[in-house]
């Protein structure tokens, strides 16, 4: 009984034994197939990891070259228009000397060159305005100015006095007195409801009367 028992101890073993060989045998190759195309996987895993590495430095720099390029846009935009901005000035001073010093088919007595009404807040403008003339010989003007604001109020159309742009019943006009300019300021008020169109400026001088219009566009200042 004991030698039939060790008979099947080891024919059992023995069944054992080439089960696992067969085992191997057979599973050994796709092994080796798995364990490569794991090591290919890996290799394809760290090289799409350094393309998506270098794509993100590539899209930081492109990002940072874009903003460089914004910002250089946008200071060179407000270069040109500061540029333009002088040159208008400039070429506002040349019309403006020109006619004192121009030719005698164009001199002329006493004139309004210009007028600004800048915006105040609440109503109010600050005027500039400014007279010239550019006789050959010239003498000291002097006289009086007033303005007045036509325009439409309550949907019909009004006029605002030199007394009520100045707020009083009253109103001294402006006094001026030169030879060839003088600027004269000051500040006006305009209704809420008063829509303006046109601004006239009314001259009183020792030479005589003069009168002139600004459409209201016209006269506001660069940008407002």
């Amino acid at each position: 009984m004991r030698a039939l028992a060790l008979l099947l101890l080891v024919a059992w073993a023995a069944s054992i034994w080439g089960t696992a060989v067969l085992t191997q045998r057979l599973v050994a190759p796709q092994l080796g197939e798995a364990r490569a195309e794991l090591r290919q996987l890996r290799a394809y895993q760290e090289d799409a990891e350094q393309k998506l590495e270098r794509l993100r430095d590539r899209s930081t720099v492109l990002k940072r070259s874009d903003q460089v390029s914004r910002a250089a846009n946008q200071e060179l935009q407000s270069v040109l228009a500061e540029r333009d901005q002088e040159i208008a000035l400039l070429r506002a001073d040349v019309a403006f000397y020109e006619r004192l010093v121009g030719s005698p088919s164009q001199r002329q007595g006493l004139a309004v060159h210009s007028l600004t009404l800048d915006p105040g807040g609440d109503g109010s403008y600050h005027y500039t305005l400014t007279l010239t003339q550019n006789l050959k010989k010239a003498k000291v003007s002097k006289g009086q100015v007033t303005l007045r604001i036509d325009g439409v109020r309550a949907g019909k159309l009004s006029s605002l006095t030199w007394d009520e742009l100045v707020q009083s019943a009253k109103a001294a006009p402006l006094a001026f007195g030169f030879k060839y300019f003088q600027q004269l300021q000051g500040s006006v008020m305009l209704p809420p409801d008063f829509i303006p169109h046109r601004v006239w400026v009314h001259v009183n001088s020792d030479a005589g009367k003069l009168e002139q219009s600004f459409p209201w566009q016209a006269a506001q200042p660069q940008g407002a």
